[in-house]
């Protein structure tokens, strides 16, 4: 029988392949709010970022994370996200 292989996700920040579990979620429901997925079964659009200062100033920067969302993020949004991502 074959091993199954964990779900991989590309990090928004960085663009590396990972683990899904190393790799949190950005999720933009259907109500249009942005928030931090600590489950990773919101409904929504999703977006995977590593907690790392270094991927979520490059996904910020790049405005990465407005792409993968396909929605404008505010800079409140982002304070609140990078907050919450990088105190977990």
């Amino acid at each position: 029988m074959k091993k199954k292989t964990p779900p991989m996700r590309v990090c928004v920040g960085c663009g590396e392949l990972r683990p899904k579990k190393e790799l949190l979620r950005i999720v933009c429901s259907p109500e249009g709010e942005i928030s931090l997925d600590r489950t990773g079964k919101a409904a929504g659009r999703g977006a995977y970022i590593e907690p790392k200062e270094s991927c979520f100033e490059e996904a910020y920067k790049a405005k990465r994370l407005e792409r993968s969302l396909k929605k404008s993020v505010s800079a409140e949004v982002y304070a609140a996200l990078k907050d919450a991502l990088l105190h977990e």
